[in-house]
C-alpha cells in the first residue's frame, strides 16, 4: 500500500495519541495539529490524502476551518469528529460535503473504517464486483446454452446489462473483456432464436412476446383512467443500458411501479416500430388500412408524420373515448415550449411525448467528428444520455407531471448496437439505404450474416415489389456495397445504427412509475 498521509485536527490531539499509534502501526503517515490556523498552514505547505477534523475547537471552530480548507482544496475529504449531535451542526457540515461523519469518542476501528471507505472504496469495490463476476460468469455461460423463450432472453439481457454496468468503472479491464466475449456470444445465439421464433409469433403457433404493434393495447392502455392523468414518454432509440443509466434523476420525482422488457418488431427502425407502437398494427396492415399515412421505403416523404392519426384511430378501434394529445419533440425550443405549457394539459386523461434526441444523437454520431468522440464506447454514450437527460426540458416535464399528478410511462420505440464488422452487399438502385437492413428486389448477400425474409408477408411487412425481400443485419455487423468499400466501411464503423437483429435493438424497456 502506498503512504496515505493524515491530517488530524484536534485541540486535545494529545488524548488521541494511541489512536494516531494504531493508524501508524497500519503503516498510514499520520501529521496532527492542534488548531483550525495550524491545520491551515500544513494543509499549504504539504498534501494530504485526509483530513480528521475536530468540530469543537477554540479559535477557528471546526466549521470555519472546513470552510477555508475547501478553499485551498475543495477535493480534499475531510471527516468531521465531534460530541455535539445538534442537527444543525450535521446539516452544516453535510452541506460543506464532508467525507464523513463520526460523533465522539471514536474508537480506532471507525476511523480504519472512515478511511477504508473514502481512500479505498474504489478499490474495494472494484476487487468485490470482480469477485462477484467471476462467480456468475460460468452460470450466464451455462445458461445462454439452455435460453429458449422470449421470457429467459429478456431475463438474460437485463442480466448482461447489470454486470456492464457493475464493471465498467473497475480497473481490471480484462473482465470486462471477458463480458463483451459473452455479450457477443449471447448474440450469436439470439439472432439463433429469432430466426427460428420470430415468425412464430405472427401465425398463432406459438406464444408471443409484448412487440411494438400490441405494446398500446396490452401495456399502455390498462393504465389510462379518468382518476389520473397519464403522461406517456417513447423516448426514441433508447436501449435499456441507458435508461438505466438516467434513472436515478427520476427516483425523486417518482417511484417505479414495474420495469418490464418487451420485443420491437423487425425492422428495428423508426418508420417501423414506431408507427406500430401508435397505429397497434403490424407494417403490412398499416399500408392495407391506411394508405395515406404508410410509406414504404422507397417512397419519398417523411416516415414518421402521422403518428397522431395512427393513434387516433387505434383508440377508436379500441373504444377509448379519452381528452389526450400527442407531441413530438425534435429540438431544444420545441421541448421548452412544452415545458412551459405543460401545466395546460393536466386535464386531459393521456399526454403522449415522443421525444427524438437520442436517434438524433446517435445519427449525428456518423456525421460529427465531436459527436463521434463523445460516444465511441457504450459506456460513453450512456453518460452522454445522461448527461442530456439531467439538463433536458424532458426532465423539467417530469418534475412537473409528477406535482400535478400525472402517472408516468417511459419507453421507446426500438435500441441501437455499435456496429463492428461489415458484410457485403449487392442490391439495385431502389434497395434500402438502412446499415441495419436492406428492402428490395435481387439482392445478394453473406448467408450467415443475415436473417432473410424472402416472403415478407410472413412476418407482416409490406412487400414494395413481387419480388422484394427483406434481409436484417445480425449482432454488430452492417452492410456496405462493394462499391468504395473500404471508405465506406471505415466511415461507418464503430458508429449506432439500427434496423436489425440484437438483444440491443431488440430487447427494450418498458416502465410505469408513480408520482411521490
Amino acid at each position: 500500500m502506498s503512504e496515505i498521509k493524515i491530517l488530524w485536527v484536534d485541540d486535545e490531539i494529545d488524548l488521541l495519541k494511541p489512536h494516531i499509534m494504531f493508524l501508524e502501526k497500519k503503516s498510514y503517515n499520520v501529521t496532527t495539529a492542534k488548531s483550525g490556523t495550524e491545520a491551515l498552514e500544513e494543509i499549504k505547505e504539504q498534501n494530504f490524502d485526509i483530513v480528521f477534523l475536530d468540530e469543537n475547537m477554540p479559535g477557528l471552530t471546526g466549521l470555519e476551518t472546513l470552510q477555508e480548507l475547501k478553499e485551498i482544496n475543495a477535493s480534499l475529504p475531510v471527516v468531521m469528529i465531534t460530541k455535539s449531535e445538534e442537527e444543525y451542526i450535521m446539516e452544516e457540515a453535510i452541506g460543506s460535503k464532508i467525507a464523513d461523519y463520526l460523533i465522539k469518542p471514536v474508537n480506532p476501528n471507525q476511523i480504519l473504517l472512515s478511511l477504508k471507505k473514502n481512500l479505498d472504496h474504489s478499490r474495494l469495490i472494484s476487487e468485490k464486483t470482480t469477485s462477484n463476476y467471476q462467480q456468475e460468469f460460468r452460470k450466464i455461460a451455462m445458461d445462454l446454452s439452455m435460453v429458449n423463450t422470449f421470457e429467459e432472453w429478456a431475463d438474460m439481457y437485463q442480466k448482461l446489462v447489470y454486470w456492464e454496468l457493475e464493471l465498467e468503472d473497475i480497473e481490471d479491464n480484462g473482465m470486462f473483456e471477458i463480458l463483451e466475449s459473452q455479450k457477443t456470444e449471447a448474440n450469436t445465439q439470439f439472432c439463433k432464436f429469432i430466426d427460428k421464433n420470430y415468425p412464430k409469433w405472427f401465425d398463432g403457433s406459438t406464444d408471443a412476446p409484448t412487440m411494438s404493434h400490441t405494446l398500446f393495447r396490452e401495456k399502455v392502455a390498462p393504465h389510462i383512467s379518468k382518476e389520473a392523468p397519464t403522461l406517456l414518454v417513447v423516448v426514441d432509440n433508447l436501449r435499456y443500458d441507458q435508461w438505466k443509466a438516467f434513472e436515478p434523476f427520476i427516483a425523486n420525482s417518482y417511484k417505479k411501479n414495474s420495469e418490464e422488457m418487451y420485443y420491437g418488431i423487425l425492422p428495428t427502425a423508426t418508420q417501423y416500430a414506431r408507427n406500430a407502437i401508435f397505429s397497434g398494427l403490424m407494417p403490412s396492415d398499416m399500408e392495407k388500412l391506411h394508405p395515406d399515412y404508410w410509406l414504404n421505403d422507397t417512397e419519398e416523404g417523411g416516415k414518421n408524420m402521422f403518428e397522431d392519426k395512427f393513434l387516433e384511430a387505434q383508440l377508436k378501434r379500441l373504444g377509448m373515448d379519452i381528452d389526450w394529445s400527442y407531441h413530438k419533440i425534435s429540438s431544444l425550443k420545441q421541448g421548452n415550449k412544452l415545458a412551459d405549457n405543460f401545466k395546460s394539459h393536466k386535464d386531459e386523461d393521456l399526454t403522449v411525448i415522443v421525444y427524438n434526441f437520442v436517434d438524433i444523437l446517435s445519427h449525428s454520431k456518423t456525421e460529427m467528428e465531436v459527436i463521434k468522440e463523445l460516444a465511441s464506447t457504450d459506456k460513453k454514450y450512456r453518460s452522454l444520455t445522461q448527461s442530456w437527460f439531467k439538463n433536458s426540458p424532458l426532465m423539467n416535464i417530469i418534475q412537473q407531471a409528477s406535482q400535478l399528478g400525472f402517472k408516468l410511462i417511459i419507453t421507446t420505440d426500438h435500441g441501437t448496437i455499435n456496429v463492428k464488422n461489415p458484410s457485403k452487399v449487392i442490391g439495385d438502385k431502389n434497395t434500402s439505404l438502412n446499415l441495419r437492413y436492406k428492402t428490395g428486389k435481387s439482392l445478394t448477400y453473406e448467408n450467415k450474416d443475415v436473417l432473410a425474409a424472402k416472403d415478407p408477408s410472413s412476418i407482416h411487412l409490406p412487400r414494395i415489389n413481387m419480388s422484394s425481400s427483406f434481409i436484417f443485419a445480425k449482432g454488430d455487423l452492417f452492410f456496405a456495397y462493394p462499391n468504395n468499400y473500404n471508405h465506406y466501411v471505415s466511415y461507418y464503423r464503430n458508429t449506432y445504427q439500427h434496423g436489425g437483429v440484437s438483444l440491443e435493438e431488440m430487447v427494450i424497456p418498458f416502465i410505469t412509475l408513480s408520482p411521490k
